[in-house]
This record gives structure tokens, C-alpha cells and sequence, in this order.
């Protein structure tokens, strides 16, 4: 059953199974901005949201569908590599 209205944030799965999550919502051209799991970014009509036969989905566990990088582009396998300060990103500021 498709939901009464689309929700930021939330990922839904279309009946062919393609996944995608709402990222915006424009009131004033009554339209719904969606980005699929590949990265492209699409706009479907607010009203024809409840006739598209969604159906509420998890975000996927491999966020990397939209971003053209291997795993092994993040790092060499070992995640102590890490440049310093990248968990913490208060490192990079200018301090006083």
C-alpha cells in the first residue's frame, strides 16, 4: 500500500524493485525529488505519489551505489590508514 505522503529521508522500493529515497519536497511545484540507489535524481508529481504502489524500504547496508568508487578506493584494506583527524572533523578547523 503507497503512503498518503512522501517523507525526506525515507527509502522506498518501487514493484520492480528499483530502491530510491526521497530527498526533497517542493510544496510550491507540488513535486517530490527522489535520488535512486545508482545516484540518479529524479521528480515525480506529489499527486501521483499514492498511485505509484510504493513500498516503505531500509536504507541499503552498501551506501556506495550512488558513488563511483571500489572499496578499495577508501583505503589499502587497512583502516588505520586513515589521514590524522579524520574522525574527528573539529581537527581541521583553525584553531585560535
Amino acid at each position: 500500500m503507497a503512503l498518503p505522503y512522501p517523507v525526506i529521508g525515507q527509502w522506498f522500493r518501487r514493484p520492480g524493485g528499483t530502491l530510491f529515497e526521497v530527498v526533497a519536497i517542493d510544496e510550491d511545484s507540488r513535486t517530490v525529488e527522489i535520488q535512486q540507489f545508482d545516484g540518479t535524481i529524479d521528480e515525480l508529481d506529489i499527486e501521483r505519489w499514492p498511485d505509484l504502489l510504493l513500498a516503505e524500504a531500509n536504507a541499503p547496508e552498501d551506501w556506495s551505489g550512488s558513488v563511483d568508487m571500489e572499496p578499495d578506493d577508501f583505503s589499502n584494506g587497512n583502516n588505520n590508514d586513515l589521514p590524522n583527524g579524520y574522525h574527528d572533523p573539529l581537527a581541521f578547523l583553525d584553531r585560535i
